[in-house]
């Protein structure tokens, strides 16, 4: 199955309102093809599940510069001046999670998990409204698994089923949000064809992936 689809395509298919998780780190591996594009439309009241919000001029930044987010759900905003100024505001709202837990969370809702228990957090604000057990006297959070509408990812070779590699550090977070997502839409920096990428180099099966956006198209 040809999963090959054009950058407006793609586009048309996030609507106001939705969740998007976005992959990247510090704007590594951000799909900026799909970010740039989404400040072409008039999308807007998005909810962004990241790592981080970029920077202003980089990555997932530039959507908060935009006003195009309400709520951000993040391991820190710190590298984005813009993202700590609209949530003093009361422009946005911010959800910080815990980096690891963060990750888990997502991991756990592509797992088909109902979560997950760690001490991370216990004693602080963190532990607010969460349930709390006890193994072998220690305490723990529950925390719960953590989905989207939609995954953007940005990929390395992928073909045109959707098998993705990744380009080194480009990694981070891209592979395990593209399994916690109703809808996963990969940025490709290159489309090759079905056979060209060795199957012990994939680490993302084209199962998981809806629909390959080509860079440059």
């Amino acid at each position: 199955m040809d999963k090959v689809i054009s950058l407006e395509k793609a586009l048309s298919l996030i609507k106001d309102g939705m969740t998007l998780m976005i992959g990247g780190f510090l704007a590594n591996g951000s799909p900026d093809m799909l970010i740039d594009g989404i400040l072409d439309t008039e999308v807007k009241d998005l909810i962004v599940i990241a790592n981080d919000t970029g920077f202003p001029d980089k990555g997932i930044g530039k959507l908060i510069v935009n006003h195009r987010v309400k709520k951000v759900i993040a391991s820190h905003i710190g590298t984005n001046p813009e993202t700590g100024r609209q949530m003093n505001e009361g422009e946005i709202e911010v959800e910080l999670i815990p980096q690891g837990t963060l990750i888990e969370r997502i991991r756990a809702k592509g797992a088909g998990l109902g979560g997950f228990l760690t001490p991370t957090g216990v004693g602080t604000i963190v532990e607010d409204e969460k349930e709390m057990f006890e193994v072998n006297g220690r305490t723990y959070l529950l925390e719960k698994p953590l989905g989207a509408d939609m995954a953007l990812v940005r990929g390395y070779k992928v073909d045109r089923m959707g098998n993705t590699t990744y380009y080194k550090s480009m990694r981070n977070f891209n592979p395990i949000i593209a399994t916690a997502a109703d809808m996963v839409i990969v940025e490709a920096d290159e489309i090759v064809e079905v056979g060209e990428i060795d199957p012990d180099h994939v680490v993302t099966p084209g199962i998981f992936v809806n629909y390959v956006v080509g860079r440059g198209q």
